[in-house]
């Protein structure tokens, strides 16, 4: 498999923009004939050479629109340095091209392997709660330490998917954000500061072009790269309906494993956990140690027991570092106006320190401006 040449990247955007087509069509025609240029090359004769394809769709793909928003748009990739994956190119992902609707074409913007050895999609409701962020921080945590290779997908949306970029984040894993709509911009604005750091451990990943909103249809259509990228979908935390259960059942349809944290009966945010368990669409997951062994991922080459965090793993501190991690230890758990006075740095300053800290995974900030220590 080569990479594709330009011509055939504006190619498969157009394709991709000839009205009517849709993913799994032009996935399809893409197969059948070898390429997208392929397939506008022999419009004409496709009603004889391909079953199931008919006049109309030939007259579809004369499209003269389709190629000039194409070329506009391998303009705005030139000059952003963004990467055009087609499905014939190597570092397109190996599992979503598997997938009978996978699209044919994917932007990026990154710096990580989409055909990383072992990945793990974490999704679930955008109302997280404390028990919900929790679970994505420890099990990322003890993922990290019996898998170092392992990359975390999610869709950057507010709750449980942006939870699950920052935890990957702070425990040094690469993680990519689906995006439900182009990379010209951030959606929600407020994880802007979240995907900047992903860009430079992980990415940014999407099938849509520049200047589309992040309309509702759009979640729907990201959530089966979501599943399709990765060899597991985890849902941690989920009410009745949601986009979290839509992307457990394409995953399902995808025979990718499933995986669901329970939560107590009642609570209205581990409904759909508790239902994708109760009918055998996930499994159960208590640890990250349960997950590891369920996918056989424990072959001794990365197959180390999670341990707690020790202190003296702890990168070196500094002088001021180690006087929060001396309140904190002695204190426990601490508001920031409470740290800036028991320590006497200033808020500013106090800011940047703890900001440091959890980049090292010396602290994690809790709901409130609370921070906890680690370990």
């Amino acid at each position: 498999m080569i990479n594709s040449s330009r011509e055939e990247r504006i190619a498969c955007m157009a394709l991709n923009l000839v009205p009517g087509i849709g993913s799994a069509g032009a996935k399809r025609l893409v197969d059948s004939m070898g390429s997208a240029q392929a397939v506008f090359d022999n419009r004409l004769e496709l009603p004889h050479l391909l079953q199931d394809v008919g006049e109309r769709l030939s007259k579809a793909l004369d499209c003269p629109e389709a190629w000039e928003r194409a070329k506009r748009e391998d303009e705005f990739i030139e000059k952003n340095n963004l990467t055009c994956l087609t499905i014939s190119d190597e570092a397109f992902p190996s599992r979503l091209r598997e997938c009978e609707d996978a699209p044919i074409v994917l932007f990026f913007k990154g710096n990580t392997n989409l055909n990383a050895l072992r990945i793990v999609s974490m999704v679930g409701t955008r109302h997280a709660t404390e028990y919900g962020r929790e679970l994505c921080d420890t099990f990322v945590r003890d993922l990290q330490s019996m898998c170092p290779d392992v990359l975390i997908v999610s869709g950057l949306a507010y709750g449980i998917d942006i939870n699950a970029h920052r935890a990957a984040l702070l425990h040094g894993l690469p993680t990519v954000g689906v995006l439900a709509h182009g990379l010209d911009r951030i959606y929600p604005a407020a994880n802007r500061n979240t995907a900047v750091q992903m860009i430079q451990n992980g990415g940014l990943l999407t099938e849509f072009i520049s200047q589309t909103n992040p309309d509702r249809h759009n979640f729907v259509r990201r959530n089966r790269i979501v599943a399709g990228m990765a060899d597991a979908t985890i849902v941690v935390e989920s009410a009745s309906k949601g986009g979290s259960l839509i992307t457990a059942d394409i995953a399902e349809s995808y025979h990718r494993d499933c995986f669901a944290f329970p939560g107590r009966v009642g609570d209205e945010l581990s409904l759909g956990c508790n239902q994708l368990i109760r009918d055998n669409k996930a499994s159960l997951l208590l640890s990250a140690e349960d997950f590891v062994k369920t996918m056989g991922w424990d072959d001794g080459a990365h197959g180390v027991k999670p341990k707690a965090v020790q202190r003296n793993l702890f990168p070196d501190l500094s002088e001021d570092e180690q006087r929060i991690v001396d309140i904190l230890q002695r204190q426990g758990n601490q508001q920031i106006n409470t740290l800036v006075v028991e320590a006497d740095i200033p808020i500013h300053k106090m800011n940047a320190l703890l900001f440091e800290m959890e980049m090292k995974g010396v602290v994690k900030a809790l709901a409130g401006g609370v921070y906890k220590l680690l370990g």
